[in-house]
This record gives structure tokens, C-alpha cells and sequence, in this order.
């Protein structure tokens, strides 16, 4: 349970203009109500709050999706009661994973043969992602620098200062030392230069970003991957604002 510092003084309340039909009385901000109240009366007063956040729609940097096809979420809610963590009980919801991280392999031109699958994982965001992608690669670097004999006490990882929130967290709470490439004028992305300099044995990956937090502009993947290879690197991409890339037209590569 998440412990916050408000106040929970008696005589903090909900108020509702439009539900005030249904509430004679006020109701408590942070405690649990002595009585009931009519469902329409409390949808009512949670929309009313709701009103007060911001539109996703307006915000470009949400890097969630704000409009689908009705038929999604219909989808959502028959679903929305199952406790996915439990496969064998789910198992039909397991294979339709299974097939939607076969399709993004295949869209990335990942390296499988056709009697082969893909190995991967739903999430519930980005972040989730970008948090057991750098688990599965520090792990990676750890069984590697044992058998070599070495520590693996002093894991880093290179990003760009406009990285995103998410992998700054990722280094604090998996201690992980963060290494940020400066932004310079006129260049408002990471330089895969600067970057791969940067890099030593200790680097558990590299980070680029398809979509920067500050101008939504694609870092160089490809000039990055291509400096990595010659120090036997691999890179970590972060698509959460630009995974369309691969599908784009466009005369270069991406990797």
C-alpha cells in the first residue's frame, strides 16, 4: 500500500455539484463512507473529478494510445476480469500473446526460421518493458563476467540526457550506474559517437530512443548499432514513442 502524507482530518470532503440530489451529506475524502450512496451518484462524483485531468489527446508525450476501434475495447472489458498471471487457467489469452510477439519479431526482422517462435512477453506499458529488458541484459552481463572470472559488482548503462524517466528508475532502484550522453546545441539527441565512448566492459547496454522526449526526433540507431558491433556491444532500442519505425518508407536501415 502506497503511504501518502495528506491529511485524512474529518473534515476534508467530497463535494459534488451534480450528484448533490443523491448526497445529503458530505462525504469523507480519505475514509471509508458510514453508509452507501446510489451507484449513479458515485460514477457521478468520480466523473466530476475526473474532469479536472488533462486530455491524453493534447498530450503528445503520453506514449499511450488515446482512440481505438470500439471493438478493442469491448475486447478489454471481456477480459478484464481474468487474472492473467495464471496461464494454465488462461490459456487461449496466453497463445493470442504468443502470436502478437511472434508478429512484432517478424516485424523487426528478428533472426527466427519459419518452424520457429519468437520468445517474449506481454507488459503492461513501456516502462514494464524497459525494467525486464534490463534485467534479462545486466543478468546476461553478469553470467558472462563470472565465467570470464571477473566482478559484476559495477553495472552501467548509456543513454542520452533526453531519455526517457523510465530508465533513470530502472538504474536507481536495479543499481545500475547511469551514464548520460550531454545534449549540445543544435543536436537535441544522443551522439552514437559520444555514446560508444562511453561504453566499456561493464556496459550492460546502450539505449536509443525512436521518438525523444524533448522533440519526438529518432536517434541514428543504425550508426549506433554499427559502432557498437565493432566493440562487440549490443544495443538496447526503446520504441515506446516510435515503434512504427521499422514499417516506415524510408532509405536507410534500422536495427
Amino acid at each position: 500500500m502506497v503511504i501518502s502524507h495528506a491529511s485524512s482530518s474529518a473534515g476534508e470532503a467530497v463535494y459534488s455539484t451534480f450528484s448533490s440530489r443523491y448526497v445529503r451529506e458530505e462525504l469523507p475524502r480519505y475514509r471509508m463512507p458510514e453508509g452507501s450512496i446510489p451507484k449513479e451518484a458515485a460514477y457521478q462524483i468520480i466523473s466530476d473529478e475526473l474532469m479536472l485531468d488533462g486530455n491524453p489527446r493534447l498530450n503528445l508525450a503520453s506514449f499511450v494510445t488515446t482512440w481505438m476501434e470500439p471493438e478493442c475495447g469491448k475486447l478489454m472489458m471481456d477480459s478484464v476480469n481474468k487474472n492473467y498471471v495464471d496461464m494454465d487457467e488462461y490459456p487461449v489469452t496466453t497463445e493470442l500473446q504468443n502470436r502478437c510477439v511472434n508478429m512484432i519479431a517478424h516485424l523487426f526482422n528478428a533472426p527466427i526460421g519459419e518452424d520457429e517462435t519468437a520468445i517474449g512477453v506481454s507488459t503492461v506499458g513501456s516502462s514494464e518493458a524497459i525494467m525486464l529488458a534490463g534485467l534479462a541484459f545486466k543478468r546476461k552481463w553478469a553470467n558472462k563476467m563470472k565465467e570470464q572470472g571477473k566482478p559484476c559488482d559495477k553495472p552501467n548503462i548509456v543513454t542520452g540526457a533526453n531519455v526517457q524517466v523510465c530508465w533513470e528508475k530502472f538504474a536507481r532502484y536495479f543499481e545500475v550506474e547511469l551514464k548520460e550522453v550531454k545534449l549540445t546545441e543544435g543536436y537535441y539527441v544522443m551522439d552514437p559517437k559520444k555514446a560508444v565512448e562511453m561504453v566499456d566492459e561493464n556496459t550492460i547496454c546502450v539505449a536509443a530512443i525512436l521518438g525523444s522526449t524533448l522533440t519526438g526526433e529518432y536517434e541514428d540507431v543504425k550508426m549506433l548499432n554499427d559502432l557498437l558491433v565493432a566493440k562487440n556491444k549490443e544495443t538496447g532500442l526503446d520504441g515506446s514513442s516510435g515503434g512504427a519505425k521499422p514499417i516506415c518508407p524510408t532509405n536507410s536501415s534500422s536495427t
